[in-house]
């Protein structure tokens, strides 16, 4: 019975030891690396602390959910916008795209949000899903939305996904565009074709002082450079 115990025990802290190592990685990447971090956040993080994420030297950009499709608003994103500035983060503003929605709608939508004095980063697009449509489909009209919001902002946004989503429905569709690449692992996701990217999504359950719940963090990738994704105002 005490060798039991004993092996239940090592076992037992033999878990407790890995699973510190999974989440300190990211941690240690901040505290040792020198690549330029940041978050993106939207209604689902609740109250934010502002001051006390400001006061984070590590996070050097936040991105604010502002709209999704044609008429969902984040509640938050007024608040939010106003108060990261406040406390001297670079801001940036997305858009979480519905394929299927009507795309003029949409980039109404996401106007009345993200106004170009209040934005220190190019506009982000959200692309997840495909709203059920072939990839033919999904990729004409995201095409289409992308235009119309660099005409609108006379810079092209960057786009977000996921390295699954990329490898399916966007290989050599989207080279023109800067790009943010999700996928939650210990190493830089490589896309299937070799395509380059500015910033890597690492995780979405980081931890940050002033921020109660799990937060989306990200990291610029080689000698990209926050240059890249900053708004230009004419």
């Amino acid at each position: 019975m005490n060798s039991l115990k004993k092996l239940i025990s090592i076992l037992f802290t033999a878990v407790i030891t890995v699973s510190a190592h999974a989440q300190d990685s990211y941690i240690l990447c901040e505290d040792t690396c020198t690549h330029i971090h940041g978050i993106d956040l939207s209604h689902y993080q609740g109250k934010v602390f502002w001051e006390t994420v400001g006061d984070n030297t590590k996070m050097q950009y936040v991105y604010l959910k502002a709209t999704e499709g044609g008429d969902r608003i984040d509640d938050k994103y007024e608040q939010n916008i106003e108060l990261a500035h406040r406390y001297g983060l670079k801001v940036g503003s997305y858009h979480f795209f519905r394929p299927k929605s009507e795309l003029k709608k949409q980039l109404e939508n996401f106007k009345t949000q993200c106004r170009p004095g209040d934005q220190d980063l190019i506009p982000m697009i959200d692309v997840e899903s495909t709203g059920g449509l072939s990839t033919v489909q999904f990729c004409d009209s995201l095409m289409k939305f992308l235009e119309m919001v660099e005409e609108a902002y006379r810079q092209k946004p960057l786009i977000y996904t996921g390295r699954n989503f990329y490898n399916k429905h966007l290989q050599r569709k989207i080279d023109d565009y800067p790009l943010m690449v999700a996928m939650y692992a210990n190493e830089p996701p490589v896309l299937a074709d070799d395509r380059d990217y500015l910033i890597w999504q690492y995780t979405a359950k980081g931890r940050i002082n002033g921020i109660n719940t799990y937060v989306d963090k990200s990291r610029f990738m080689g000698r990209h450079s926050m240059r890249e994704i900053r708004f230009r105002h004419r």
